[in-house]
């Protein structure tokens, strides 16, 4: 008997983007080694834009998207996995040009898998899912650039996100003293809880930036770039380091070169789509160790698959606090 399952699929005709929900077979779906029943998927930042299509995400149609998933392997013709291991699996051009997580089921290459750590169920794993390992891909680059607490504070931009939400709580559990920068002040209560130390209004750091301005943290995790990101770095300690990984605010960056060249500033940029496996693999079991799960649990939300194309609209509209997390049964 052939297996149907339900997905969320995107088609293009022309300039014109459609999304719905669909039913498919084995037989729709695309190549590779290992097929995984999904269980749960997540909605980030770069879900948004392909759902609605505001930014090119999507570079072949029709498309499933989701860049995130996490489930049960059902068949594999690679040895490195075999049916009803647990995996979960973050990027890899899923959503761009290969199905994504918005479906029941996904046939993937092994490669791109990673064995689900013991510490997480599979809708914890996408309650962290590519927002929240990309904030620990953050703070691998800070530790990297020697970037301690003994230092001085970090600042988390856009801190009420998926990317900074989960910054702020490894953060601050890590012993940083963390400032968050938000553009939603009644969030104040629920980023203290997470362990921020302080909350800066959006506003202050949005304007037009200044070459240099008065040191006040030693090291950042934004995930707003344009003038924020400036601001930030221009306010950045001797010797600190940013971690670069967002463009909610914009692409450009209208920065002076002073503060590299003056203060000796890190700029660390910060991709996860492509990260070789070792460091996505060291990412999963610094979440596993250092992450709250309680912490993890009040930023997170559950919807049905039938939500995800309202939970596009609402991130990019900076509606969304946290994480959400889509749970492929509903």
């Amino acid at each position: 008997m052939t297996q149907r399952f339900k997905a969320v699929l995107i088609r293009k005709d022309g300039d014109t983007q459609t999304v719905e929900d669909v039913e498919l077979t084995q037989a729709d779906l695309m190549d590779g080694d290992v097929t995984v029943a999904v269980s749960h998927s997540t909605v980030n930042y770069k879900d948004g834009l392909a759902i609605t299509g505001r930014s090119p995400v999507v570079r072949k149609f029709p498309m499933i998207p989701g860049i995130d998933l996490a489930g049960v392997v059902q068949e594999s013709a690679n040895p490195a996995f075999k049916p009803g291991d647990k995996v979960l699996l973050n990027g890899y051009g899923l959503s761009e040009n290969h199905y994504g997580g918005y479906s029941q089921l996904a046939r993937v290459k092994a490669d791109w898998l990673v064995p689900l750590p013991g510490a997480f169920t599979p809708a914890q794993a996408m309650a962290i899912g590519t927002a929240g390992y990309t904030a620990m891909l953050c703070v691998l680059a800070l530790e990297d650039a020697r970037v301690t607490p003994a230092n001085g504070p970090v600042l988390i931009t856009g801190a009420s996100g998926g990317v900074g939400s989960v910054a702020v709580a490894l953060l601050s559990r890590l012993g940083y003293r963390v400032f968050a920068s938000t553009g939603r002040t009644e969030e104040e209560p629920y980023l203290k809880a997470l362990g921020a130390a302080e909350v800066i209004p959006r506003a202050e750091l949005a304007g037009d930036p200044r070459p240099l301005a008065k040191e006040r943290w030693a090291g950042v995790v934004d995930s707003v770039g344009s003038k924020t990101l400036a601001n930030a770095i221009a306010s950045t300690q001797y010797g600190g380091a940013v971690a670069a990984c967002g463009l909610a605010q914009g692409l450009d960056l209208p920065v002076s070169v002073a503060p590299f060249i003056l203060r000796g500033i890190s700029l660390l940029g910060i991709e996860s789509v492509y990260m070789r496996k070792e460091r996505r693999i060291q990412a999963w079991q610094r979440l596993a160790g250092d992450l709250d799960i309680k912490k993890l649990d009040s930023m997170t939300k559950t919807i049905g698959l039938s939500e995800v194309r309202s939970a596009a609209t609402d991130i990019l509209a900076g509606k969304v606090r946290g994480r959400l997390v889509v749970d492929l049964s509903k």
